[in-house]
């Protein structure tokens, strides 16, 4: 007899989760069903002659940066592929994770998402098996772009226009 879990044996969590990695806490991650890693930044990756790889959690310019490096000899390499289609090649380290209230350790590939809105992705292989995703549900409340309303109103002056300006120029500044 094969016993499965019911959808009552999983953990709910949201789109957007405060987690603690590595004993740093309330960090904003975005949970990416559609991503199969987990991710998060990292800075001053270096490789000691002796195979140790060496590395800061997050960035100088940001708040969750503690200026610590971190040691691990336990990694491995892996091709990745954006979602814009651009691959490259990542480090893979263990870390140890609190999400949920449910603390593990789990895979992280080290890289810049000092661009990105979250810090941390959390990926279905680390979820996969432990939580369900309600994306209904957010913990992390962001603040809207003040940018869209008046996007909008240029739009509808004159979408000529704003095609010209945005659309043809690729961006916004």
């Amino acid at each position: 007899m094969s016993l499965k879990k019911t959808t009552h044996d999983f953990k709910i969590i949201g789109s957007t989760e405060y987690i603690e990695i590595a004993k740093i806490k309330d960090i904003p991650a975005k949970i990416d069903t559609g991503a199969d890693t987990s991710s998060i930044w990292a800075s001053n990756i270096d490789m000691k002659k002796d195979g140790t790889l060496v590395f800061s959690l997050f960035g100088p310019k940001s708040s969750y940066y503690t200026g610590e490096f971190l040691e691990s000899t336990d990694y491995k390499a892996k091709v990745v592929r954006s979602s814009h289609g651009d691959t490259q090649v990542r480090y893979r380290v263990k870390l140890p994770l609190t999400i949920g209230g449910e603390s593990f350790e789990t895979t992280f590939t080290l890289a810049d998402r000092s661009r990105n809105n979250f810090p941390i992705l959390i990926g279905r292989h680390t979820i996969e098996g432990k939580f369900l995703v309600d994306v209904s549900k957010s913990a992390v409340r962001r603040q809207k772009n003040p940018k869209s309303p008046q996007l909008n109103q240029e739009l509808e002056e004159d979408p000529y226009k704003f095609h010209q300006k945005y659309v043809k120029q690729k961006g916004v500044k």
